[in-house]
């Protein structure tokens, strides 16, 4: 009699050939969204769509949105600011959906495409068109944080809890290879469009119509190999997708963080340390031009140079926390971030050179920093909750945005305009979210959540 296994039944050969399939198509997905970030939101879109609502304002300066009359400069901020209301209120609710559906894959690709194809459409953004391209965006940017959310969900599925640092990292570092790769092309595209005898207006909207196809193209290769794992067996059937019960859910997942306080502090020092984060780098480039004197092409230039540090920065720290684990990386990350912050208020007026070597440092971190609580914070999920938790993580970061831009908007009042201190009052939300964390017993919050403790953290 033989004793073969039958073909029609797995070996863990063939599982662990499958896992290393889908953790290199997930590593696409990074690569894929990462575009929308760097080419539409960091460098085209804003000065674009600006640009728009000055050309159609009225005699007094002022444009009308379904009646409103606003600033033509406010109309970027508002539609961001719109985004990021909608997706507080939608992003853990569609995390329920996901958990509760058994369709993650499926609730990917609606995402992704609705992303895809509504950057697309900023094509047809000219003119006085400048409402269309506000909503577009406002559309386009909620698409993305609820891709976010899908695809982050996947990690745990897809790496043991002793790889997902690692697994976690190479993803961030091919978001930044892909978003650096694209945003070189488009630079050379919009730099050079005289020569190619292109409007800078229709340079700017085929730049981002790229990251609207790159985005849709390199899609395909997640949608293609991810699996969905539903509970109890893969053969279980699919749960009718309910937005009603998934608010319900989400209800009790928020109450339920109660019975998981260390999970709940973590959030906390996320929200603190990446507000730090995305605050430095979002007003980056105009500390170096109110506070440093310095051009757009020192600013561009180091944009990319970030870019591509990431990519390699990213990597060095998933290999640190294989080593020292991702918690002390973190923290060890945190003092790097601060020492930036410190040092940015002396450096010398028109030194692109010391401007040039800071954004280097931030490079370093950047990357692994956000790579590396991605994947800590998956140790602190109750099993089957994965998108709902990564959904209150994803608002974690989008509701903390407006924190640090808050702090420095009041300390630029204060000090009639000083970009130098404002920069430096970042330093509180790195301080305080390292003392956060530094005190928060990772290993009892991941045995709380039922999770195996990995060996380094």
């Amino acid at each position: 009699m033989s004793t073969s296994t039958p073909a029609s039944v797995p070996t863990p050969s063939d599982e662990a050939r499958t896992r290393r399939s889908e953790r290199r198509a997930w590593y696409m997905y990074d690569w894929a969204q990462s575009v929308f970030t760097t080419s539409v939101i960091t460098v085209f879109l804003g000065p674009y769509l600006t640009a728009l609502a000055e050309g159609g304002a009225g005699a007094d300066g002022r444009i009308s949105v379904f009646g409103w009359m606003i600033t033509p400069a406010s109309l970027y901020p508002y539609a961001t600011s719109l985004s990021v209301l909608l997706q507080l209120v939608l992003l853990p609710a569609l995390g329920a959906v996901a958990d509760t559906s058994g369709r993650k894959r499926e609730l990917l690709g609606v995402t992704a495409y609705l992303g895809a194809f509504s950057t697309m459409g900023l094509y047809f953004v000219h003119g006085d068109r400048y409402l269309l391209g506000a909503g577009l965006f406002v559309v386009a940017n909620v698409a993305f944080g609820a891709s976010i959310v899908v695809a982050n969900s996947f990690l745990p599925d897809l790496a043991s809890e002793d790889e997902r640092d690692a697994v976690s990292s190479r993803g961030w570092a091919m978001g930044y290879l892909g978003g650096a790769l694209l945003l070189t092309l488009n630079l050379v595209l919009f730099l050079g469009h005289e020569s190619l005898g292109l409007e800078e207006g229709h340079a700017v909207r085929i730049c981002m119509v790229s990251a609207g196809v790159w985005w849709a193209v390199f899609t395909v290769i997640p949608l293609a190999r991810l699996r969905n794992r539903r509970e109890g067996s893969l053969d279980a059937p699919v749960r009718r997708i309910s937005v009603g019960r998934s608010f319900t859910q989400l209800w009790q997942t928020v109450k339920s963080l109660r019975a998981y306080p260390r999970t709940l502090l973590f959030l906390v020092a996320y929200v603190l340390f990446n507000d730090g984060i995305q605050t430095v780098i979002g007003f980056s480039a105009t500390f170096a031009d109110q506070a440093l004197g310095l051009d757009q092409s020192v600013q561009i230039g180091t944009i990319l140079m970030v870019q591509f540090v990431a990519f390699g920065g990213a990597l060095l720290l998933g290999a640190i926390a294989r080593r020292f684990g991702a918690k002390k990386t973190i923290l060890g990350s945190l003092v790097v971030w601060t020492a930036v912050v410190a040092v940015a208020p002396v450096l010398q007026e028109g030194a692109a050179a010391q401007f040039f070597a800071l954004g280097f440092f931030i490079a370093i971190v950047l990357g692994g920093t956000q790579a590396l609580s991605r994947s800590l914070f998956s140790h602190l999920i109750p099993k089957g909750k994965e998108a709902e938790y990564f959904g209150l993580y994803e608002i974690s970061d989008k509701g903390s945005a407006f924190l640090g831009a808050l702090v420095l908007g009041v300390v630029l009042d204060a000090t009639g305009g000083d970009y130098r201190l404002a920069i430096l009052s970042m330093v509180v939300f790195f301080v305080l979210g390292f003392v956060l964390l530094l005190v928060i017993d990772i290993p009892a919050a991941i045995r709380a959540a039922g999770n195996r403790v990995p060996e380094k953290l």
